[in-house]
């Protein structure tokens, strides 16, 4: 088969999968040498293919998938593909799979915050399945933190002002700065460190210097810390903004990157120490005992901290860290615990304002694309943008956006979201309008907008404000900054916004009332 088939037959859909099945069946195959395609067979194949390693790997990789290939029929072909590929796109996510797993093995729903809690704590839904498919409700109580298994990151709410600071966290509370690098989670013992991005992927590759330098300033064990990695102008000092960062994300030539673009590692938490489970301490415990693990130089720091009661402590540290080169604060409970994978009121961040009166930028889901004109032809002109919501577990949509862009970023996009194209529709995507292109809903980026209105077409916050409306950006703009270190699920969510109008139309109120 000519590789210009195969290529011509994934243009037209964007699936690998589909278009394997579309030239099979086209294929005069010999029934004879063919041997049948078990669930058995396919799982050692992939099994074999995970383990292989060396400079022949990629040969053999290719010699078990075309062995699989040649005795599959179109439909399995389509399907092993999917696997090999990670693209199943069966609109089913982690949430429906617990509720699942709860029914099934323990006869009972409400057992699903214990499984999310097993999950949180393990990033492992397969392990959590497994685990109460054996031992039960009772095996999943047993669920513990594990060295090198990534912990699902406790996120912030976001508030506009520091007198909302203080109707949330109270009269004590601690401030960090919020920078403008990579959230990362280091686990280490002994010589072995692994870095986990915010998405919880392995990214220990990209940063060689961190594995080689963070074992001298550690003093534990073994620890799992989180810390933001921020690029640096090595002459000044001076933090640098996230996009710098960006370049270490390459797959060659790192050792080149890692002299072009110099970082520190800026320590702001402990989650795991000497065998045991940090998450239950509070904050101030758990800001206490890193101190005590990580000893400071000029490339690992910790972020810097104070203790505040007021809004005027609240505003100086502000201007502290935007001075510094930050982008806002992160204000936190001192008496809490580290919620893994909850977003809520213990944490909130403060970041500075954009020049417009929403006074703060949304992450926002891609789900799907407008064929440019004129010099953007041949890219997307305009993209279709989304919230997350927490109860549906969909993307609803909440505006469109063809502003902001470079011809640089357009044509990064475009390489970023053609593998994401899907064939329909993603069922957890929730809009009306018809897109030229869908896509899978992964890729995550930053926006900032004049105000957030009520709109007839958007499905943000439907029915939630007034009947039959949802909610939307008005003349929204794309900052520049792609959302790498995020997954979807991390986007703002739909409540987010709804806050921010409500909070918007507040503050109107209050003006006209001066």
């Amino acid at each position: 088969i000519a590789i210009k088939k195969i290529e011509d037959e994934y243009n037209k859909g964007g699936d690998l999968g589909h278009a394997a099945a579309k030239i099979l069946e086209q294929k005069t195959q010999t029934t004879f040498l063919v041997e049948n395609i078990t669930v058995e067979r396919v799982y050692e194949t992939l099994f074999k293919i995970a383990r292989l390693e060396g400079s022949k790997s990629q040969d053999m990789k290719i010699k078990y998938i075309s062995s699989l290939l040649n005795d599959a029929n179109p439909l399995e072909a389509t399907y092993i593909l999917k696997i090999l590929l990670g693209t199943l796109r069966l609109g089913v996510a982690e949430n429906t799979v617990m509720d699942a797993l709860a029914i099934a093995y323990s006869g009972n729903k409400d057992n699903r915050k214990m499984l999310e809690h097993a999950y949180n704590v393990s990033s492992d839904l397969g392990k959590v399945a497994q685990t109460i498919a054996i031992g039960g409700i009772e095996g999943i109580e047993e669920f513990k933190i594990e060295l090198f298994n990534p912990i699902r990151p406790m996120l912030a709410d976001r508030v506009k002002s520091e007198n909302e600071v203080i109707e949330k966290l109270g009269n004590e509370f601690a401030i960090e700065y919020k920078l403008d690098g990579e959230r990362v989670q280091i686990h280490i013992e002994g010589d072995k460190i692994e870095l986990f991005s915010r998405s919880l992927e392995k990214i220990s590759n990209y940063y060689p210097d961190i594995i080689e330098k963070i074992p001298k300033t550690f003093q534990a064990e073994n620890a799992i810390l989180e810390a933001e990695i921020v690029a640096i102008n090595e002459n000044t000092g001076d933090f640098l903004p996230f996009q710098e960062l960006m370049h270490r994300r390459r797959k060659y030539k790192i050792e080149k990157a890692v002299k072009e673009y110099p970082i520190t590692v800026n320590f702001f938490d402990v989650l795991y120490c000497d065998g045991k489970n940090c998450t239950e301490l509070s904050y101030h415990e758990r800001r206490k005992k890193l101190e005590n693990i990580v000893k400071e130089n000029e490339f690992a720091k910790y972020i810097p901290m104070t203790i505040a009661k007021t809004e005027n402590e609240i505003e100086e540290f502000f201007e502290n860290s935007i001075n510094a080169g930050s982008e806002g604060l992160m204000l936190k409970m001192l008496d809490k615990p580290y919620q893994a994978g909850s977003r809520g009121s213990h944490w909130l961040k403060l970041k500075r304002e954009y020049r417009n009166e929403l006074g703060d930028s949304l992450d926002l889901v891609v789900i799907g694309g407008f064929f440019g004109k004129g010099r953007r032809t041949g890219s997307y002109g305009t993209l279709l943008l989304a919230t997350y919501d927490e109860n549906t577990d969909t993307f609803p949509s909440i505006c469109k956006v063809g502003t902001g862009f470079t011809d640089e970023s357009l044509d990064q996009l475009y390489q970023i979201l053609n593998p994401k194209i899907t064939i329909k529709k993603n069922p957890r995507i929730n809009s009306e309008m018809e897109a030229d292109v869908w896509f899978e809903p992964e890729l995550v980026i930053e926006v900032v907008a004049s105000e957030i209105t009520l709109s007839p077409i958007h499905k943000t916050a439907i029915n939630e404000i007034r009947k039959d409306a949802g909610l939307a950006l008005r003349f929204p703009k794309f900052t520049g900054k792609i959302r790498v270190e995020k997954t979807a699920e991390d986007a703002s969510t739909d409540d987010e916004v709804m806050s921010l109008y409500k909070g918007q139309n507040k503050a109107a109120h209050d003006k006209n009332l001066m």
